[in-house]
């Protein structure tokens, strides 16, 4: 499902213009902190990243950044709004020093950038199955069952050829070029698929518009996710993961992600699915 536009055609091309720009740039507050260019996406993906009626960012990840530039008062965060790829580039060009899109860690980008050691929160997947649904938790319980179309490639289809690649018997699987979320849904609630695995993240988005008679029948993975900063921020990198596990082991963390996901996603899988992770229970977080 494509994602929402956060601002607008000409603010992207105004971030774009300053990537190639070499004049010099503020790097201290007035007051003596220090400067730290973070890039966003611009565009959203609730609740990691939404709008309020402003038009101003909100989400978990807004939160959580809040909370650290509190822990870090010798530093203060200057936002730019971009498009995923052009966010790293700018990374690389040495633009700005972070960026915070929900990022996964994989070989190729740890090659060019650093990570911090600790997550700052997760990714879920799941499997979306009908209302009335009772047996189909996990992945374990869909050899026998039909499951809607999966695309030829990607992190969701990584997840499940891992698990026929170690399990027998196999989840039979349909692909198709670019499966739609929206009609898979509407699969599940018709009963011409038994589940749907997808993000919930998506999900989430869908439901809203679409309110179909379908929860979420079981957690299947949660996938860290990482700020992505600098070769040469290994200091800001340490800072993080301090700051950042303080707000886990002090509940802050969890407590964000029971506000924007209903659920406290720093618990394991069997946890998150046994406190009913469903739609109903989350559909009012802000």
């Amino acid at each position: 499902m494509k994602r929402k536009t956060l601002f607008t055609s000409a603010s992207i091309l105004l971030f774009l213009l300053s990537l190639i720009g070499c004049s010099s740039v503020k790097t201290t507050t007035d007051d003596g902190r220090q400067i730290v260019k973070v890039a966003l996406s611009a565009e959203v993906n609730p609740p990691f990243l939404a709008t309020n009626d402003q038009n101003e960012p909100i989400g978990y990840n807004i939160d959580y950044l809040n909370e650290v530039e509190k822990r870090l008062p010798h530093v203060h965060f200057d936002y730019i709004f971009g498009e995923e790829e052009s966010n790293l580039i700018g990374i690389g060009a040495g633009k700005f020093e972070m960026a915070a899109n929900w990022f996964f860690s994989n070989p190729e980008r740890e090659k060019r950038f650093l990570y911090p050691k600790v997550p700052y929160g997760y990714s879920m997947t799941g499997l979306i199955v009908n209302e009335s649904e009772q047996d189909i938790q996990s992945l374990d319980d869909m050899t026998s069952k039909k499951l809607a179309p999966v695309s030829p490639s990607g992190g969701l289809r990584s997840i499940l050829n891992q698990y026929n690649e170690e399990n027998d018997p196999k989840i039979p699987l349909t692909t198709i070029e670019s499966p739609s979320n929206e009609l898979n849904l509407k699969r599940v609630e018709s009963g011409r698929s038994d589940a749907a695995f997808m993000n919930i993240s998506t999900f989430d988005t869908i439901q809203k518009h679409l309110h179909l008679k379908v929860k979420v029948g079981g957690i299947v993975s949660k996938e860290p996710i990482y700020l992505v900063l600098q070769p040469s921020q290994k200091k800001l990198a340490s800072e993080l993961d301090r700051v950042t596990q303080e707000m886990i082991e002090d509940g802050t963390l969890p407590d964000l992600a029971k506000k924007w996901f209903g659920v406290d996603f720093f618990q394991d899988i069997d946890y998150i699915s046994e406190q009913g992770y469903q739609y109903e229970e989350r559909k009012e977080a802000p």
